[in-house]
């Protein structure tokens, strides 16, 4: 009887920010971080937290990035959700292995 793969998980522990995809979208165009907020019309302080994780891609400048880079707005969307989403099962991890129980209640 033969054996059935197993089907790979659904989400990694990986979390990697959308900005570093950003920073290689610039780097494979040779435009640097400076330009493209010049491009964007947003400060570069802006363009560089998002390029680290820091500051989360909104829809707007979802928009902005399609308008710009020519890749559709859902899907810096979808990267910047699972990115918050692996941080978010990365907490909820650590806080159970440290004896925390259950969802918080608020």
């Amino acid at each position: 009887m033969a054996k059935l793969a197993t089907a790979p998980p659904l989400h990694s522990d990986a979390a990697i920010p959308p900005g570093e995809f950003l920073q290689e979208h610039l780097d494979d165009l040779g435009i640097s971080q400076a330009e493209f907020a010049r491009r964007l019309g947003r400060p570069r302080q802006v363009i560089n937290e998002i390029v680290r994780g820091k500051k989360a891609i909104t829809a707007e400048t979802a928009l902005d990035l399609e308008a710009v880079l020519g890749t559709p707005a859902h899907i810096w969307l979808g990267l910047e959700q699972e990115y918050r989403l692996t941080l978010a099962r990365r907490t909820r991890a650590e806080t159970a292995s440290s004896g925390a129980t259950g969802p918080r209640t608020s």
